[in-house]
């Protein structure tokens, strides 16, 4: 039997999952931006279910790598703007890859035969990070995920298999007093009149560069001495106390 689910996404927008159960039958499901196009994929579905006539692998030699790409760019990143250029580019660079691969075909080995291209491959002169790389793949089974859960396109994220590049913890150092007045004296030099209180406030709250350049007077609180940040990494509200030279 089927069912349908109505799902708001974190863009706000709603969105349905169908889900059929028949008994003797693993669970079948998709997602749909439009309640009839659920609905008719689940009666489609499952008639052909009880028929014999459903078979999901064939989905995924119907389409190609490129068409997935091609799918989540156009269809997906426009939901996440601050990571439209960067992600644009590297699912690009996975697509001239394999974009000719039907994704029946698409193996974590494969994968991680291009991983390795990716750790070993100059761009402007430079190889990658190991940092880097892991974004790549982590875009990579993003796309994936989505083809997976609610395009219907595969049963499994082949990524998930594929270990990611191991990223070295870096060494842990602070300005001392000198080298803190020296940069501040080069700030206030600058013909760049916005970079001495962006550095005042980076150095004084530890903020990011996206949080400090999207802060606005009404996120400023000076009777509670602290700032709202509306923008940040994991898009969730937070509270950042401002004391001392930064206040002043």
């Amino acid at each position: 039997m089927a069912v349908i689910q109505e799902r708001k996404g974190k863009d706000g927008k709603i969105k349905y999952r169908a889900l059929i159960r028949l008994k003797g039958y693993p669970p079948q499901s998709a997602t749909f931006e439009r309640r009839t196009d659920a609905k008719k994929w689940a009666q489609d579905t499952e008639s052909a279910i009880r028929h014999g006539r459903y078979f999901p692998s064939h989905e995924s030699r119907k389409h190609t790598f490129a068409d997935l790409v091609e799918r989540y760019i156009a269809q997906v990143l426009p939901h996440k703007p601050k990571m439209i250029k960067q992600q644009k580019s590297q699912l690009t660079w996975w697509k001239n890859q394999m974009g000719h691969y039907l994704l029946a075909d698409v193996s974590p080995a494969m994968i991680s035969e291009r991983k390795e291209i990716l750790l070993n491959e100059k761009k402007n002169g430079k190889t990658r990070s190991p940092a880097t790389v892991s974004r790549y793949l982590s875009a990579l089974s993003h796309a994936f995920t989505i083809a997976v859960n609610e395009w219907n396109w595969l049963e499994h994220n082949p990524v998930a298999k594929v270990k990611k590049p191991a990223e070295s913890r870096g060494r842990i150092r602070f300005l001392d007093d000198e080298e803190r007045k020296a940069l501040l004296n080069a700030c206030q030099e600058s013909t760049n009149k916005d970079l001495y209180p962006i550095v005042v406030l980076a150095l004084s709250t530890g903020m990011r560069q996206g949080e400090i350049l999207t802060l606005k007077w009404k996120d400023v609180d000076f009777q509670r001495k602290q700032l709202v940040l509306h923008e940040t990494k994991n898009n969730e509200r937070r509270v950042v106390p401002i004391v001392g030279y930064a206040l002043e």
